[in-house]
């Protein structure tokens, strides 16, 4: 019998889809109950499959969670470059867009993206992951940079700007996930909305002029 056959009322998967069946699983309960109900027998329990198949996959809970986090830079690389690709070739333009699908994201996935950034709990040398971070880092700076303009400037300047942009909108973002912002959304005039204040972040905040 197989891993699955072996589990009680277990669903039945094809050839190859357990893997993703249980990091879909995974991603399900993060969002729902938090990284600390996350667990190999938590995610088998709910693929409904056997206490040993996420092990067979994953190897322990940090494996589960560097894979869970590596379809989170995944699907965060593609959102900037499709919010990159809808903009025009203007790089402040160009930057707000990308700050605005990285906020987008963090709050579609609030779960997934704080496990993401938080590196104690991953395996970065795992290839999936590391991969991932490696698409994601390129997608920023592909999203933030100014061609023909940043790459004329010292090594020192490309790297501030880049960190500078980082900064602001991660820390937006996380200011926003940690409940931070409430007040000062709760303050706004009537129609205005945290999508409005962002965009008057990035309107307000220029970088690297």
């Amino acid at each position: 019998m197989s891993e699955v056959d072996n589990a009680p009322g277990a669903r039945r998967y094809h050839h190859g889809d357990l893997k993703t069946a249980l990091l879909a699983h995974a991603e399900m309960i993060l969002e729902r109950d938090g990284v600390q109900a996350l667990t190999l027998r938590a995610a088998a329990r709910a693929a409904g499959v056997s206490h040993a198949a996420p092990a067979n996959h994953f190897g322990d809970l940090t494996g589960l969670l560097s894979e869970l986090a590596a379809v989170g830079f995944d699907r965060f690389s593609a959102a900037l470059m499709a919010a990159m690709q809808r903009a025009d070739d203007d790089p402040v333009t160009r930057s707000n867009a990308m700050g605005v699908a990285y906020v987008r994201f963090a709050r579609s996935h609030p779960g997934l993206f704080l496990l993401m950034f938080r590196g104690e709990r991953l395996d970065v040398t795992r290839p999936a992951l590391r991969d991932a971070i490696d698409a994601s880092r390129q997608a920023l700076r592909a999203a933030g940079g100014s061609p023909g303009r940043d790459e004329a400037l010292p090594p020192l300047q490309m790297a501030a700007r880049a960190a500078a942009r980082w900064s602001l909108v991660h820390g937006f973002a996380m200011l926003l996930l940690d409940g931070r912002l409430g007040s000062m959304i709760a303050s706004l005039p009537d129609g205005d909305d945290v999508d409005d204040l962002l965009q008057a972040v990035l309107g307000t905040t220029r970088i690297g002029d």
